[in-house]
């Protein structure tokens, strides 16, 4: 896709239209939200997630959140924040996050997009978005499960969940 692909008006939701497409290839259920949001949700290996992005055009700025189905009693935040802490420092791209007001875990992660020569995001990094959310939620899903669960140390829960397994089965 390029900018001759889009009219005046429609060049505002372009990237939310790359990730309408891909969301669309994957047969993963999506829906817009006016010119600004797109929510979809998928299915993981450990819960449903909630995918959403959101565009703003005036700052060229795509917001990508994943949201794992957590939800993190007022008695476990301080917990959860040290994990926070502990897992944010490994990655490469995105953080996660509460939402204070409802007790949420999110992972978050913004680019910022280069609109005057094309659509401004790509297939290929829309892939890179969506799967880095992901992999992460994926990874680290475990974690927060010791650490709400298992009344493990944001140490312990790290140490549990992320063992590497040596040789083959």
């Amino acid at each position: 896709m390029n900018l001759e692909d889009y009219s005046e008006g429609s060049l505002a939701s372009a990237p939310l239209d790359i990730l309408e497409e891909y969301f669309s290839a994957h047969d993963w259920q999506s829906e817009r939200n006016g010119d600004e949001e797109i929510v979809a949700a998928v299915k993981g290996s450990w819960t449903q997630y909630e995918l959403r992005a959101v565009w703003r055009s005036e700052d060229r700025v795509l917001q990508f959140l994943a949201l794992p189905d957590i939800r993190v009693p007022e008695e476990k935040r301080q917990l959860v924040y040290e994990t926070f802490g502990l897992i944010n420092e490994q990655l490469w791209l995105g953080h996660f996050e509460l939402w204070a007001a409802s007790g949420m875990i999110l992972f978050r992660h913004a680019a910022l997009l280069d609109t005057s020569s094309q659509a401004g995001l790509t297939l290929e990094q829309a892939e890179t978005l969506i799967e880095a959310a992901l992999d992460e939620c994926e990874r680290f899903y475990p974690v927060f499960q010791f650490v709400l669960w298992g009344d493990k140390t944001p140490e312990e829960a790290l140490e549990a969940a992320l063992v590497d397994t040596a040789g083959e089965a």
